[in-house]
C-alpha cells in the first residue's frame, strides 16, 4: 500500500533505510522546521492530540484507549478524502482476502 514515507529529521527515524527495505518503499525528509511539507501528518497529530494531549504519559494509556481513538479517527469523514472515512478509502484500495 505504501510507496513513500515522509519523515521528520528526528533521531527516531535513523533506521529509515531498514524500514524502506522491509516495506519496499522510498523515504523523503522534510526540511527542518518546515511542518507545512507534511501537512497531513501535522493534521493527524492534531487529531490524535484530542485523545492524548501533549505530555500524556503513554505508560499509563491502555490498549483499549488506543483502540478507541484509532476506531474514532479511522471512521471520521475527512475533507481531503471527499468526506469519506479512512476505512472506506482503505477498503477500496486493498483486496481483502478471507
Amino acid at each position: 500500500m505504501l510507496r513513500t514515507m515522509t519523515y521528520d529529521n528526528g533521531s527516531e527515524n535513523a533506521q529509515h533505510e531498514e524500514v524502506n527495505a522491509k516495506l519496499g518503499m522510498r523515504s523523503y525528509f522534510c526540511a527542518p522546521y518546515h511542518s507545512w511539507e507534511k501537512g497531513s501528518v501535522e493534521n493527524a497529530i492534531g487529531l490524535v492530540r484530542i485523545f492524548f494531549p501533549k505530555g500524556t504519559d503513554f505508560a499509563t494509556v491502555t490498549k483499549d484507549q488506543v483502540k478507541r481513538a484509532e476506531d474514532l479517527l479511522n471512521t471520521r469523514p475527512r475533507k481531503c478524502l471527499d468526506y469519506r472515512t479512512p476505512v472506506e478509502v482503505f477498503k477500496q484500495g486493498v483486496a481483502l482476502r478471507g
